[in-house]
């Protein structure tokens, strides 16, 4: 019997071999740092008695993961578990031998009040720089709505077949295209890894790139910064919200609420990329309350809060230019929108309140008519990139702004 097990061992671990994943002795040494994200946004469906799976890309790599689960749009305690982390093949399947499962306090399943959030224990793991992995989680009661960040252009895999968390595939899962109660992977990386956060609204949420491709801006920004050696050590997680604002609650929280949890609070973040305000713009066009009809300098007053608040904690910011929107559906462009985009961008250009200014309006706007996007990098509703925009947008960034983490 003894001889039988030693044998099923040494399978286990050719297995885990050729998946390249190796579970180390210990999790000691190096620095917690995010390497992915997915900020909460809304209640998101009732579950039943169902495991879930999602597919996430890590931007940098490490000796051990932890993931975070969030009950912060919950309306009473959910219990989350068994959860299983493994290597990702295709569609809802992983990859043979690279299952594993996390616990939380040494436990396999955990409750979570309402409102709550939970990191998992490290689970000692080598990870992969931009290595997809199938997350899955059991719910073994029915809950209340569920936490979500709903714009995921990404499959979210739902079955009713009981636990299937360490099942190799779930052929007959309901697809979903919203993250469900995952909001964080974070990886144990050796010194002087740090996190860049990409703090935004749709245009970083990547709405109108390809399901399931990796074809944000961000993702796009992450392949870049490995394949540079000075910069391979940074990590990027994605705090977008479609439909964001500065000032104002709408889709999600506003900026100036969320900015903390979603930004500051990042495991190991040492820059943010901030690209925000057309939603304020565009609100203003067509105003629910008086309060959201907000002005240029409402907006600019809202990212000096946002800076100072980052400074304070020595955290750079960088400002990105607002992106054209010139025939985006009526009300939400208007000319006068347009005159408080070109004010909030020439005082992004030449205030110096940012460590550093990404010019994405000159990068994807039409030369011919600079309120526009310039038709190659449209998605077709006059105001979101499509996959060579999003790309576009990336590959402007200098990476000279992150080379050497800790600069």
């Amino acid at each position: 019997m003894r001889s039988a097990m030693m044998k099923r061992a040494a399978i286990g671990l050719l297995c885990s071999s050729i998946a390249a994943v190796t579970w180390a002795a210990s999790t000691d040494g190096g620095q917690w740092v995010d390497t992915w994200g997915a900020v909460p946004d809304s209640a998101g469906p009732k579950l039943k008695t169902q495991t879930v799976r999602q597919v996430i890309r890590t931007s940098i790599g490490g000796s051990a993961l932890r993931v975070r689960l969030s009950n912060l749009d919950g309306t009473g305690p959910t219990v989350i578990g068994p959860v299983h982390v493994a290597l990702h093949a295709s569609g809802s399947a992983i990859q043979p031998g690279t299952d594993h499962a996390l616990t939380f306090h040494g436990q396999s399943t955990v409750t979570l009040a309402k409102g709550e959030s939970v990191l998992s224990d490290p689970l000692a793991m080598n990870v992969a720089p931009l290595q997809e992995l199938a997350i899955s989680m059991y719910l073994p009661t029915a809950t209340g709505p569920s936490t979500m960040h709903g714009d995921a252009q990404a499959t979210t895999y739902v079955t009713d077949s009981g636990d299937a968390t360490s099942v190799a595939e779930l052929p007959d899962a309901e697809e979903l295209h919203s993250r469900l109660f995952l909001t964080d992977v974070e990886v144990k990386a050796a010194a002087p890894a740090q996190t860049v956060v990409a703090f935004g609204d749709s245009i970083t949420d990547g709405y109108q790139s390809t399901n399931d491709a990796n074809r944000r801006w961000p993702d796009v920004l992450a392949s870049r910064l490995q394949a540079t050696k000075q910069t391979a050590s940074v990590a990027i997680v994605n705090s977008g919200i479609s439909g964001n604002r500065i000032l104002n609650d709408g889709a999600g929280p506003s900026a100036l609420s969320r900015f903390d949890r979603d930004a500051l609070e990042k495991a190991g973040v040492h820059w943010i990329v901030l690209l925000e305000g057309i939603n304020d713009i565009g609100g203003a066009s067509q105003p629910a309350t008086p309060k959201d009809d907000v002005s240029a300098n409402q907006i600019i007053d809202g990212m000096k809060t946002l800076i100072a608040r980052a400074h304070a904690k020595g955290i750079k910011v960088y400002g990105a230019t607002l992106t054209p929107f010139a025939r985006a559906e009526w009300p939400y462009y208007t000319s006068e929108g347009e005159s408080k985009r070109q004010a909030v961008n020439a005082w992004i250009r030449n205030s110096g309140a940012f460590d550093a200014v990404i010019d994405f309006d000159k990068v994807t706007r039409d030369p011919a008519h600079p309120g526009r996007f310039l038709p190659a990098y449209d998605s077709g509703d006059d105001l979101h990139p499509n996959d060579a925009g999003y790309k576009a947008m990336a590959n402007a960034i200098d990476l000279k702004l992150f080379a050497g983490a800790g600069g």
